[in-house]
């Protein structure tokens, strides 16, 4: 496997890429790149920010392509849309252990940040069984202003 100058492909990424080739997927160089980069993310990205990053490592991938990657990820629950509201959608990689967090968005730069908190999660789970209903799946999402943009 050829990997990108100083990039290591998270197990994530490799976990992806194998799952995507075992359903058929050809092995596109634009879907490579978006998986590789989604691995080494900390937060979510939109998809604009997936292309200007991946323009900024040399890699030749275009827009529409990296939108394409991103509904098929999407669609095939490898990755997460976050809608964090003005039209906003964020993608982020599902792990296969559950391990997720959550988003800070602030309302005034747009600044995003990742929490988790265990509270907020067994109050989630409580009310799965309050509800009956089977979650597959949440984000919280939080608005606000950030510490920059309250002093």
């Amino acid at each position: 496997m050829v990997v990108h100058a100083s990039t290591k492909i998270s197990s994530w990424a490799e976990m992806t890429i194998a799952s995507l080739h075992a359903k058929g997927h050809r092995n596109s160089g634009a879907r490579r790149a978006v998986v590789e980069l989604l691995g080494r993310q900390d937060c979510c990205l939109t998809a604009q920010e997936i292309f200007d990053q991946l323009r900024a490592e040399g890699r030749r991938v275009g827009i529409a392509s990296v939108y394409r990657v991103l509904e098929q990820l999407s669609k095939d629950g490898f990755v997460q849309r976050i809608d964090i509201g003005a039209g906003t959608t964020r993608f982020e990689p599902i792990h296969a252990g559950g391990e997720h967090h959550h988003h800070l968005v602030c309302d005034d730069c747009g600044k995003v940040e990742a929490f988790a908190d265990d509270q907020l999660e067994r109050a989630l789970h409580k009310v799965e069984g309050r509800t009956g209903y089977s979650v597959a799946g949440h984000d919280v999402v939080l608005r606000g202003a950030c510490r920059d943009c309250t002093s």
